[in-house]
C-alpha cells in the first residue's frame, strides 16, 4: 500500500525545491511561472528509528524501509477551476493524492517572481481554498445531476447526502469540515473531493521575513538552506553542524494519514517496514504484504518492537512466551512485529 502527498501553491513559492530537497532528485528550478507544467514524482523512505534497532538484533540481509510517495505539482493560480493557468493538470493531479502540502511564500528575493506581489499566508491559503471549493461543488453537482436524470429510487439516499454536502461547500465550509458519518463518507468516496483531503502548510521562510500561521497545521522552513543541505554526506552536515528538518515533514504526513507501521523478519532474512491504516486487522496487514495473503490468512505471531529487541531474537522471545498468538479480528497496532501463518 502506497500513498502520495501532492505539493502545492502558487508558483514560485518553492514546491520544487521542496520537492528536491525531500527526493533528491533534479529537477528544474527558475525564478519565473510555470517551471514545472509536467508533475515531478518521487519515492522517499519514511524515516523509522525503531526498523534499524529491530536490525541490529536480527542481523538480516536486507533492510526496507516503508515509503511515501510525493509530487510535485505545477504552480496554482486564480482561476484554476475554470482552467486558468494549468488550473485543470493540477487540480487532476491533487485528485490523485491522498495529501497536500502547501508551501506558502515567506521570503524577499527581487530576482523570483512573487506573483501575488505580496508576503500574504493567509490570502495564498484562500486562494488554493477557494479553488477547491469551486471545483468540488462542480464535481457534487454534476454527481447529484447524474443520478437524478436516472430516476432511480436507489440513488435518491446518496442525491440527498450530495446536496447536503453540496449546500455546506456553498456557504464556503470544506468537506474536511463537515460533519459526516460512515455511510456518508462512504457514499462520495468515489468523488476523491479536493477539499476532504488533509493539508500541512509549509511557510517556506528566510531569517529576514516576519511570517506566521495560527490556527493551522503548519511547519516554518528555510527549503532553500534544506535543498542545499540534502545534498551534503552526514559526515559534512556534521562538521558544518547543519542539520536536516525533512523528517518532520515526512512524520507529518504520516501522521496527518492515520498511518501506522508494522514490521516483518522474513525468518531473519530481510528486515522490512510496511504501512498500513490505523484499525486495519491483522488479514488487512497481511494483505499488504502480499495480495494473496489476506484471503489465505489463518493466524499470526505478533510481538511490540521493543520487547523483540529486549529478548534479542524470535526464538528466545516464543521461549520467554511473549509471542501473542492472534486472529483475523486482531487490530494492528503501531510499531507491532508480525509474522503472518497462512
Amino acid at each position: 500500500m502506497s500513498f502520495s502527498v501532492g505539493i502545492v501553491g502558487l508558483p514560485n513559492v518553492g514546491k520544487s525545491t521542496l520537492f528536491k530537497a525531500l527526493t533528491k532528485k533534479s529537477v528544474e528550478i527558475a525564478p519565473y511561472p510555470f517551471t514545472t507544467i509536467h508533475p515531478n514524482f518521487g519515492m522517499v523512505a519514511v524515516p523509522d528509528a525503531r526498523l534499524e534497532k529491530i536490525a541490529e538484533i536480527i542481523k538480516p540481509e536486507k533492510i526496507t524501509p516503508t515509503i511515501i510517495e510525493f509530487v510535485d505539482i505545477a504552480g496554482l493560480v486564480k482561476g484554476a477551476h475554470k482552467g486558468e493557468g494549468l488550473g485543470n493538470q493540477f487540480l487532476a493531479h491533487i485528485r490523485n493524492c491522498d495529501a497536500v502540502l502547501e508551501v506558502i511564500r515567506c521570503f524577499e528575493n527581487e530576482n523570483i517572481e512573487n506573483v501575488l506581489g505580496e508576503i500574504n499566508p493567509q490570502k495564498e491559503i484562500e486562494i488554493l481554498e477557494l479553488e477547491l471549493l469551486m471545483k468540488d461543488m462542480e464535481t457534487l453537482k454534476n454527481a447529484r445531476a447524474k443520478l437524478e436524470n436516472k430516476k432511480e429510487k436507489t440513488n435518491l439516499r446518496k442525491i440527498e447526502i450530495l446536496r447536503k454536502i453540496e449546500t455546506e461547500v456553498s456557504q464556503g465550509k470544506s468537506v474536511s469540515e463537515i460533519q459526516l458519518n460512515e455511510e456518508e463518507k462512504s457514499e462520495i468516496q468515489e468523488y476523491q473531493l479536493l477539499s476532504q483531503k488533509p493539508v500541512l502548510y509549509i511557510l517556506n521562510k528566510n531569517g529576514k521575513t516576519k511570517c506566521e500561521l495560527s490556527n493551522k497545521n503548519n511547519l516554518v522552513l528555510n527549503l532553500k538552506d534544506e535543498a542545499e543541505f540534502s545534498e551534503l554526506s552526514e559526515k559534512e552536515r556534521e562538521e558544518l553542524g547543519a542539520g536536516l528538518h525533512l523528517d518532520s515533514i515526512i512524520k507529518s504526513c504520516y501522521n496527518m494519514l492515520n498511518l501506522i507501521a508494522f514490521f516483518t523478519v522474513a525468518g531473519g532474512k530481510e528486515t522490512r517496514a510496511w504501512t498500513l491504516k490505523l484499525g486495519s486487522s491483522a488479514p488487512q496487514a497481511a494483505g499488504i504484504v502480499h495480495s494473496d495473503f489476506e484471503k489465505r490468512f489463518i493466524k499470526a505471531e505478533v510481538i511490540p518492537w521493543q520487547k523483540l529487541v529486549e529478548a534479542g531474537n524470535w526464538k528466545e522471545a516464543r521461549e520467554k512466551g511473549w509471542l501473542q498468538i492472534v486472529g483475523k479480528d486482531y487490530l494492528v497496532k503501531d510499531g507491532d512485529v508480525i509474522e503472518f501463518k497462512i
